[in-house]
């Protein structure tokens, strides 16, 4: 069973959080409401999520002063925050919006599909991660397994490596094939930025199983750090 992401919605306005979820519904994934910059960071400390769309007007903790919180958690610094506002303030206040952390800052009313567009691709490039993170992982088990097995179990390492081989390479389809969708629909910097670090990482995983196949004198390397 596919493990759904997480995206968190964050408004003091019930009407607004019940409009973000019938536009973003179609994209069949889980969402999470907070009614308050406080209530939003509470769930920042236990759930991971793929994407926060925060309102910038609140009473109390506003938007800004809860993002600057969210960038200061080394768990949370590196979660897209799309910034929504009922008011166009001009360039000083949007300005204000992205240095506060923000990869896109929409004044409302904001089109549901474009929305739904830019949400979707920090989706997928958040999926993308977890599937490389699950493959490092199973790598990882596998280095730490071989240096206690001995010689018995010699043909099952090949067997493992193999398979890994074959998941990391439909991940790398599935990477190049977004990529591909980033540069077609003319996406925006951070999410385009997010991808190619994807790629690199992809590179790397890549390169550490070419070094472990039997016959390219690899052996139980050390997997490079993911970044």
């Amino acid at each position: 069973m596919v493990q759904k992401a997480k995206i968190l919605l964050v408004d003091d306005r019930p009407e607004n959080l019940l409009a973000l979820e019938a536009i973003l519904s179609a994209l069949d994934q889980t969402l999470v409401r907070a009614s308050s910059g406080e209530e939003a960071l509470k769930a920042l400390l236990t759930d991971d999520f793929a994407v926060i769309l925060l309102d910038v007007q609140m009473p109390g903790m506003d938007g800004f002063e809860t993002a600057a919180h969210i960038k200061r958690r080394e768990r949370t610094r590196d979660i897209p925050i799309i910034f929504l506002t009922a008011i166009n303030h001009g360039p000083h206040h949007t300005f204000r919006g992205y240095a506060a952390g923000a990869v896109d800052y929409i004044s409302k009313p904001f089109d549901p599909w474009v929305l739904r567009a830019k949400v979707s691709v920090f989706v997928e490039l958040y999926m993308k991660n977890c599937k490389l993170r699950e493959q490092a992982a199973l790598l990882r088990l596998q280095l730490e397994g071989d240096g206690h097995a001995g010689g018995e179990h010699e043909k099952e390492p090949a067997g493992l490596l193999a398979e890994l081989s074959a998941r990391l390479a439909a991940v790398e389809e599935q990477a190049e094939a977004l990529s591909k969708q980033l540069d077609d629909e003319s996406a925006d910097a951070a999410a385009v930025a997010t991808a190619a670090h994807l790629e690199r990482k992809l590179t790397g995983l890549r390169r550490a199983l070419d070094a472990l196949e039997p016959g390219t004198g690899g052996g139980a390397g050390v997997l490079p750090a993911q970044g």
